[in-house]
């Protein structure tokens, strides 16, 4: 395992060190059981979910879609950051290269801009489907879902590409010793030897603005669907829709949350929050949410959990019938090679 930042000699200046979960370097091997677990199931379901909707005709509506690249991003956004860090939890080996530090520090910030809009759009769509239902076809057109696609992609890159352009252009000339288990912006600012500030306050102004403009519409759109359901006149239609943004604003509540408490943690810095609780939040953050997301909708949308329940019994019964089929053929084979045999004596005698 790494030691601490004092036994550390730099060979290359062109790498950093990631420490993992500084103070419970004794717990990495614990720490990677669990992490395991959660990045497998994260995998599997968030794959689910895209081939699912992706090769379903039937699910090819606005809100499959958004749901399909919210799994797409949950992929990319888990997998830029756990292998790496189970590979330190292993191995202890925290090297990274310093263009593969901020290509990984860029591509964590912009993918959870892009999640961030995402769940927007999520909420957007529930309320135009329940609060403006005969004009949900019109409104939520394929070249409407484009352009909303195209402004939550745009976003997430006009505004984490000047954070991480003046995060690389800051002088490292001390330690490149990383106290995280992966290249989070505030822990690899703080190395450099010039003044970080400029950059972590745009981080924190940019992150704030973000996710309160997306907070505040979501929380809007909410309260309206809110005022919708309770006037509908069916017991049942106010029990669907209520379970459909029940699990809507729990995927929100399981994102927002531990990214804020994050956020402003790292800013409190270790005299209010001990730093293994930092660490351990922010990376546990960029996996629970990509694992439970699928779960989520998985077991709150039918035609999801239809669908797949549907592939999972095909499947078996297709493994099934291959493997009857292969026991059958020795049999058949065998009683051939003895008829053909017993021809061959026949033929001798």
């Amino acid at each position: 395992m790494l030691g601490s930042p004092s036994n550390h000699t730099l060979l290359n200046t062109a790498t950093f060190i990631l420490l993992g979960v500084p103070g419970l370097e004794a717990a990495h091997l614990w720490l990677a059981v669990p992490l395991s677990a959660m990045y497998s199931v994260a995998l599997l379901g968030n794959i689910i979910i895209v081939t699912v909707i992706w090769t379903d005709s039937a699910l090819h509506e606005p809100m499959y879609h958004f749901l399909c690249v919210l799994a797409a991003v949950d992929i990319v956004m888990s997998t830029s950051v756990t292998p790496k860090m189970l590979n330190i939890f292993w191995s202890g080996n925290g090297i990274i290269g310093f263009t593969a530090c901020f290509t990984q520090m860029y591509i964590v910030h912009a993918t959870t801009a892009i999640e961030t809009g995402l769940l927007l759009a999520m909420a957007f769509d529930r309320y135009i489907a329940i609060c403006k239902p005969l004009h949900y076809q019109t409104i939520l057109t394929p070249r409407t879902m484009i352009g909303m696609g195209m402004a939550i992609i745009a976003r997430a890159i006009t505004a984490m590409t000047p954070m991480t352009w003046m995060v690389v252009h800051l002088p490292y000339c001390a330690s490149h010793v990383v106290p995280h288990s992966y290249c989070e912006h505030m822990a690899v600012a703080k190395l450099a030897c010039g003044d970080h500030m400029p950059s972590s306050l745009y981080s924190l102004i940019v992150s704030f603005i973000i996710v309160g403009i997306d907070v505040t519409f979501i929380a809007t759109s909410y309260s309206l669907i809110l005022q919708a359901v309770f006037s509908l006149p069916s017991r049942d239609a106010r029990v669907k829709a209520l379970s459909t943004c029940g699990s809507h604003v729990s995927v929100m509540i399981l994102y927002y949350l531990p990214a804020m408490v994050s956020i402003y943690m790292a800013w409190l810095g270790q005299e209010m929050v001990p730093l293994h609780t930092q660490v351990l939040l922010a990376d546990f953050y960029l996996v629970i949410p990509p694992m439970l997301n699928p779960l989520i909708y998985g077991l709150k949308t039918k035609r999801i959990r239809v669908r797949v329940w549907n592939a999972v019994t095909t499947s078996l019964a297709d493994h099934i019938c291959q493997n009857s089929t292969k026991e059958k053929r020795p049999t058949q084979v065998f009683v051939m090679e003895d008829s053909e045999s017993r021809c061959g004596v026949q033929a001798q005698k």
